[in-house]
């Protein structure tokens, strides 16, 4: 018999782009996106993993996106404005208790007193 499968999770990169997104609200595009988590976490990630990231994101419902008015200082190009959903959130809250579950209970690993 196979495993029952349980509730599933988010990956780091998933979770730390639905997390840009939400800081970024209206504004969330791949470049603003990335400039975000470099501007954040320091992390530098190319706007091609940015995308097919989100198209996972999208397909699972966590996101949707929409494009916005052409824009003549982009050479009349719009720009793909991503949306967190209802289900994206719950996605992150549940990946943050699971986290916040295992992080519990360890002193090596607690934070240092302020």
């Amino acid at each position: 018999m196979p495993p029952k499968k349980g509730p599933s999770f988010l990956g780091e990169f998933e979770q730390m782009l639905l997390l840009a997104a939400l800081r970024l609200e209206r504004g969330a595009y791949g470049a603003a996106i990335s400039q975000e988590l470099e501007r954040t976490v320091g992390r530098r990630v190319s706007r091609g993993s940015i995308y097919v990231t989100l198209d996972r994101l999208e397909a699972k419902g966590l996101i949707r996106s929409s494009m916005s008015e052409s824009r003549p200082e982009r050479g009349g190009r719009p720009r793909r404005i991503v949306q967190v959903t209802e289900e994206g959130l719950a996605q992150l809250r549940r990946s943050r208790d699971a986290l916040e579950t295992l992080w519990e209970g360890l002193p090596a690993l607690a934070p240092p007193p302020r």
